[in-house]
């Protein structure tokens, strides 16, 4: 009981987000009756493939993992169903966070990557200018 406390206190923080002056859910954790903690069903709302796939991605690359896959609900619906299942040494909130900073951590390089690219860019284009004045 305490153990399933902790895990509702970890995913808080991802759980909900503030659109238009109201409170909707962002992420909801869904288990069966009769599972435990190292098999659990993660409900990301307004989402689709490109997170899913992504997501399902980086999780995947943990050794610990022993499934891993998303489905979307219907084309019409902004809303995926991730499945995590651990081998049972670690809950399955645990690769799922590990799995979102990952992403995170890629896509802030491939940004700052791109904007020094883009900084490059302009210096260069900047220095032949002078140099035909």
């Amino acid at each position: 009981m305490e153990e399933d406390q902790e895990l509702e206190r970890k995913i808080s923080g991802l759980k909900t987000s503030m659109a238009e002056g109201e409170r909707k859910t962002a992420l909801e954790m869904v288990q069966a009756a009769g599972t435990d903690r190292h098999c659990v069903t993660f409900v990301l709302h307004e989402e689709d493939h490109t997170l899913g796939n992504s997501l399902r991605y980086m999780i995947m690359k943990n050794p610990e993992v022993e499934f891993c896959g998303y489905t979307t609900t219907h084309p019409s619906e902004s809303k995926i169903n991730l499945r995590i299942q651990t081998r049972g040494t670690l809950p399955a909130v645990e690769p799922f966070q590990r799995g979102l900073n990952e992403l995170m951590n890629v896509c802030q390089h491939v940004l700052d990557k791109f904007e020094a690219s883009i900084k490059e860019y302009k210096d260069q284009k900047a220095s032949r200018k002078e140099s035909t004045s």
